[in-house]
């Protein structure tokens, strides 16, 4: 590529995931309720948890802040897409662009290792109950939380960085619906290979080390549940490991897709079919997954709302 067909870029353009005029409203429609959605049960999960009396244990805390991430990663996106839906004006400044990357990039990382804590969090549980409340201790708890919160930041920041190296670029149409790094990479008229490389090695290294830690946590927890002389018991720990894998399945599987093979960026279309499950489907089935199929939070949410019916009924 030729110096003269490369530009220094102030902007760019979001092409979004279909440019059929048809489908704008069904999209629109689609995405404004699932959002909606999102949004009240992601915010409503933390609310209730941190409202509720007996879901002050470290498995609802860590759930809690999964939720503050879904809602994050998910506003992030979401807005600006549903806006692009039906504005003709595509366009989002250089500096937009890189702030939601970034921002977008810190939360997905946070998740998927605040996934990988909570599996061991039910491996200590499960396997050790006795003395699952004095290791899980608070300090611990923040030091863990925190640090997922770190690595993401420091990760992205790391992308960030390097992008912000590109100098020019063949064009400022962005074949997605929002500024995610392989379609970025490939308008850059520079050699990105490091950048390419290091999204490769950075994304391979979380995905190994968050499913070594998912897989050995649930190995013995299998093991110690095939133990269990109660049915009951065994019934209990299978259904709260079966939420917390499906969701793992679900996010790991799409990353692995998107980031962790190479030539990235060769199949644009399919990458943005696969990037709406885990930034706008994903973030909504989460609160869904563990809250419909756990008794804890169904009850909290039923004495937290009789509660407040109760009260409106001695003030009114």
């Amino acid at each position: 590529m030729g110096e003269e067909n490369c530009t220094i870029v102030t902007e760019f353009i979001l092409v979004g995931l279909s440019d059929v005029p048809e489908l704008r409203v069904f999209l629109s429609l689609l995405f404004l309720l699932i959002y909606g959605v999102t949004v009240l049960a992601n915010l409503g999960m933390v609310v209730l948890i941190q409202v509720s009396s007996r879901l002050h244990t470290p498995m609802y805390f860590f759930l809690s802040h999964l939720s503050f991430v879904d809602f994050c990663y998910s506003t992030t996106i979401v807005p600006k897409m549903l806006f692009n839906i039906f504005n003709k004006d595509k366009t989002i400044s250089f500096l937009a662009c890189m702030l939601q990357f970034y921002l977008f990039c810190t939360c997905v990382i946070t998740d998927v290792f605040l996934l990988a804590v909570m599996a061991y969090d039910r491996f200590l549980a499960i396997c050790s109950p006795l003395l699952y409340l004095v290791t899980m201790s608070q300090k611990l708890r923040v030091v863990l939380v925190s640090s997922c919160y770190l690595y993401g930041t420091v990760c992205s920041l790391i992308h960030l960085c390097l992008g912000l190296e590109i100098t020019s670029y063949k064009s400022n149409v962005i074949n997605h619906f929002f500024c995610d790094l392989p379609p970025f990479l490939s308008l850059a008229c520079s050699d990105v290979t490091l950048n390419e490389l290091m999204l490769y090695i950075v994304a391979s290294f979380n995905e190994l080390i968050t499913i070594v830690i998912i897989l050995t946590s649930y190995l013995f927890i299998l093991i110690t549940i095939l133990r269990m002389r109660s049915a009951e018991g065994r019934r209990k720990a299978f259904s709260t490991c079966a939420s917390h894998l499906t969701a793992i399945i679900v996010l790991q599987g799409t990353i692995l897709f998107i980031y962790c093979r190479p030539n990235l960026g060769n199949s644009e279309n399919t990458d943005k079919v696969a990037t709406v499950l885990y930034t706008v489907v994903i973030p909504m089935l989460n609160p869904l997954i563990y809250g419909l199929r756990n008794k804890d939070v169904k009850e909290a949410f039923r004495k937290v709302l009789s509660s407040n019916i109760f009260s409106q009924r001695i003030f009114s």
